[in-house]
């Protein structure tokens, strides 16, 4: 079949009215060049919807979606992974009051495996090809294979979700899925990092403070490239050729050539950049501390060394949200997050009581659901190992 990209206002007006004059939920999904461009903007969304039928939209060319918006705003909007897609469909003016993702529902209910590829065919017995998920979607003009597959993406929704739905409600779980896909809607899906450069990977490595203060001011440099030339900073120089660079501190700038670990495409082209870049942090005299400070909270590895009563209180917590996993058959970072179980567990409440860890629970943005399924068994650990670490041993005289 032969899929053609709306990349004309008046195409778009004219799918608008369309759209408008479908009947029931929406299907929208949205294509971005992850892993090629500096941006996260959509490079293509699909939306099908009963009694208007599939359209493509290329986003760049149509600018704002606003009219679509107002036409389709309240109603249901069905997605796949609505956290990945919501930013980008938001940055260009689609921003749903409603919504049902076939992900998370996945999830809820119990599905082993929640690809969408995978849960078309469990739930509707279809085979859904998956081989352009990772392309370079801002290519244009878009092949027409790779246009084939995004339509299907949209056009087995709406069945996917009734079917799921039925699934949902069979299960009891009609509450909390309602619960979880509001909070979807409301989640912070952009969250401000504080310095970021240290998402390098291998930094751990850099024993020294100026080396720290080089691998900064290399990620920075690299930074402000990708921006500027909308290209995935991985793709210009790795994050590996950074910290080599960051480690060794070549003296001149024919060193820094030299290195075999210093790659990437742009890691020649641009080597007056990222020289600079080593000057500054030799230079500076804002050094970065060693290890970030604040509310940072250890690995649970070291947790029995560095604080030995919230290592037991995290154990046997752990072991309590297992076992409830199983029996709401809901995967453990959907009945409550790791790593809101870990802050729990290095602060607990001043008064270990059931009513102290709702609040708690509440106050670091647990669910309705997930605190009353949770609270009573998190209690129960906490006092167990409280008691475990209190109680004289047997053979104390």
């Amino acid at each position: 079949m032969q899929v053609n990209v709306i990349d004309t206002r008046e195409e778009y007006l004219a799918a608008v009215d369309a759209i408008g004059a479908g009947n029931g939920p929406i299907a929208i999904d949205a294509e971005r060049a992850s892993g090629f461009r500096y941006s996260q903007r959509a490079y293509l969304i699909q939306i099908f919807r009963r009694g208007a039928g599939t359209f493509l939209f290329d986003p760049p060319a149509i600018g704002s979606f606003s009219e679509l918006n107002a036409v389709i705003r309240e109603e249901e909007w069905i997605l796949h992974a609505a956290s990945q897609d919501l930013s980008c469909l938001r940055e260009v003016g689609l921003d749903p009051t409603r919504l049902f993702d076939t992900e998370l529902g996945a999830r809820l209910v119990g599905l082993p495996r929640v690809g969408l590829g995978t849960v078309v065919e469990e739930l509707l017995g279809i085979h859904l090809a998956k081989e352009h998920s990772a392309a370079d979607w801002s290519t244009r003009p878009l092949p027409q294979a790779w246009l084939v597959y995004a339509a299907l993406d949209v056009e087995l929704l709406v069945d996917l979700r009734e079917v799921m739905g039925d699934l949902i409600e069979s299960a009891g779980k009609t509450a909390i899925v309602a619960q979880e896909f509001a909070a979807v809607l409301t989640r912070d899906l952009k969250p401000v990092r504080e310095q970021p450069w240290r998402r390098l990977s291998g930094l751990h490595s850099l024993r020294g403070i100026r080396n720290l203060a080089v691998a900064r001011e290399l990620w920075l440099a690299r930074d402000a490239y990708a921006r500027e030339i909308d290209t995935a900073p991985g793709r210009l120089v790795p994050d590996s050729a950074l910290v080599a660079a960051a480690r060794t501190l070549p003296a001149t700038k024919r060193d820094l050539v030299a290195m075999k670990d210093f790659t990437g495409r742009a890691s020649r082209a641009q080597l007056d950049r990222w020289w600079d870049a080593i000057q500054v942090g030799l230079g500076t005299e804002d050094l970065p501390p060693a290890r970030v400070s604040g509310e940072v909270i250890p690995p649970p590895r070291v947790w029995s060394d560095k604080n030995p009563e919230a290592d037991k209180r995290l154990k046997a917590a752990r072991a309590a949200m297992a076992a409830l996993s199983a029996d709401f058959n809901v995967p453990l970072e959907n009945l409550l997050t790791p790593e809101l179980l870990r802050r729990l567990a290095w602060n607990p409440p001043a008064e270990l009581d059931l009513d102290s860890i709702v609040v708690a629970l509440a106050d670091m943005g647990a669910r309705t659901w997930q605190i009353e399924a949770t609270a009573p068994s998190i209690h129960a650990a906490f006092v167990e190992a409280g008691q475990s670490v209190d109680a004289p041993s047997e053979d104390a005289s």
